[in-house]
């Protein structure tokens, strides 16, 4: 595609959000439809990480670390997002087996550093017992995935894109072995390029199409504190629990350790009893904090068959594209440069690895 066209974009979370800004300045006529509001699902329940100490294999890391890198951008072309670059205390594993964490990171050119026991308490004074040894990130940080999708929307808006919220896509539309739009209660949308951000909702619009798109069922849930007044600084990852402070003060804790890599099917308990053992860990990691409860959030996360991202063309019909994956957060600005250049008609050797067509 070499001269601007009709996009529609199916999803208002934040990898729609950031697909239409791109595309949008690009001179595209781009529509996003939603059927609830924007960031409705899993990107307005995220636990906001953006990093690349957690990857599937080499492929997927340098694709989280360059991600890392494209957050930067969007932050020198958006002004203020709300990213907060406060580094990572990481201690899930301890032992030998943070050393060879240590050593495969390092061996991919990873930022990092050891501290010592001594140099964590430093760090976050509020912890009770400091490990014997942590790895730093320096690089990582987070964001509210909710607050950047609206602001993505917006700029998006500012080039023109239109946002239909609360209109939902009932069914595509193929004409001629060709994507060609999406069906509607009101009536169809038609578009030269469709693009699917739609997360969980995608193997249900795939399969009239007779297109089988499998995903792992991964639901998560997240406990958020009433704001404390201390600061802690970075975020942390011990062996029993991640949490990282927003700007109000409030806590943010999963309910899984280790939750990047949790394979639970299924949320096992009611979301107050996993929230009061949450609340639990948080106070034991930083006692005197007077940590309460404001909210429990619980979300299904979009997981592709294999765990790996799904990013590009729609195998077998032109004018179809895909883009389901976790972690949204980390990959967003990079899906989003990547793919709308993809759509004008630029490969990009970075999402061979990824291509939907592996999976269908």
């Amino acid at each position: 595609m070499t001269s601007a066209q009709t996009i529609l974009i199916l999803g208002a979370g934040l990898i729609g959000a950031t697909l239409a800004w791109r595309l949008a300045r690009a001179g595209h006529a781009v529509t996003v439809l939603d059927a609830g509001l924007p960031a409705g699902a899993a990107s307005g329940r995220s636990f906001g990480w953006i990093n690349a100490s957690y990857f599937a294999c080499e492929a997927h890391f340098h694709l989280r670390h360059r991600a890392m890198q494209a957050h930067h951008r969007m932050v020198a072309e958006l002004g203020e997002t709300g990213h907060r670059w406060t580094g990572c205390l990481w201690w899930e594993e301890e032992g030998a087996a943070l050393d060879r964490a240590a050593g495969a990171l390092t061996a991919l050119g990873y930022p990092l550093h050891r501290l010592t026991r001594a140099e964590v308490a430093a760090r976050v004074p509020a912890l009770a017992a400091p490990p014997e040894a942590a790895l730093w990130f320096p690089g990582e940080g987070a964001v509210d995935a909710a607050a950047l999708t609206r602001r993505l929307l917006q700029a998006a808006a500012d080039h023109g894109a239109r946002l239909w919220s609360g209109c939902a896509a009932r069914r595509l539309i193929v004409r001629g072995g060709r994507l060609a739009g999406a069906m509607t209660d009101q009536g169809p949308v038609m578009a030269d390029q469709v693009v699917l951000c739609t997360g969980t909702a995608t193997p249900e619009l795939l399969a009239p199409l007779g297109l089988t798109f499998p995903m792992l069922g991964r639901p998560g849930l997240i406990l958020r504190s009433r704001p404390v007044a201390a600061r802690i600084g970075p975020i942390l990852a011990s062996p029993g629990q991640e949490l990282r402070q927003d700007g109000a003060g409030r806590l943010l804790a999963p309910a899984s350790a280790a939750h990047q890599a949790d394979s639970a099917e299924r949320i096992a308990d009611l979301p107050g009893a996993l929230a009061e053992a949450t609340l639990a860990r948080l106070r034991a990691l930083l006692p005197g904090l007077g940590i309460e409860p404001e909210e429990v959030i619980a979300a299904d996360r979009p997981v592709p068959g294999d765990g790996l991202p799904a990013l590009g063309p729609l195998p077998g019909l032109e004018g179809g594209w895909l883009a389901v994956l976790h972690s949204g957060v980390t990959l967003a600005p990079l899906v989003g440069e990547l793919l709308a250049g993809e759509i004008a008609g630029q490969q990009a050797a970075e999402l061979a690895p990824f291509r939907p067509a592996r999976l269908m």
